[in-house]
Formats: structure tokens, C-alpha cells, sequence
């Protein structure tokens, strides 16, 4: 996927958004970048022209998280 693209624009909302909620499964502040409003133009774009966009990033986001929260180790055990 080429940078600038609406594909490009997609996954780094599906990235963002599963950033935020791993931090916030975790615990761990969640800073924002300095090209975040940059970013929010782009996927601001994408939910424009197709509606069903955040339901597709949302479905993907859940996925990513689900996967990177089974990697960790369950309470009380340690890596």
C-alpha cells in the first residue's frame, strides 16, 4: 500500500485505533505523535467517501488487538 493512499490512510487508522486500545487494556499512556493531525486529515478523507469505512477498521482494529493481547502472558504468570 502506497503512502498517501486511502489503503495507506486505513491502516494507520487501524493501527492508531488498536494502539489506543491496547494502552488502555494495559494501562500504559498512550502519547500522540506530532503528525497526528496530519493523520487525521487523511482518515477524515477516508470516512468521507465511504461510510462503512470505520466499520471495517473497527473490525480489523478488534482483530489486531485480540491478537496482540493473546501474546501476553496471563496474570501471574511472567514471559
Amino acid at each position: 500500500v502506497r503512502f498517501g493512499s486511502e489503503g495507506y490512510a486505513v491502516e494507520e487508522l487501524v493501527a492508531e485505533l488498536a494502539a489506543s486500545f491496547l494502552c488502555a487494556d494495559l494501562g500504559v499512556a498512550h502519547d500522540q505523535r506530532d503528525n497526528t493531525a496530519g493523520y487525521l486529515v487523511s482518515w477524515h478523507a477516508v470516512l468521507k467517501n465511504d461510510k462503512r469505512a470505520i466499520i471495517t477498521a473497527a473490525a480489523k482494529t478488534q482483530a489486531a488487538a485480540e491478537y496482540h493481547s493473546a501474546l501476553q502472558p496471563a496474570a501471574g504468570q511472567e514471559a
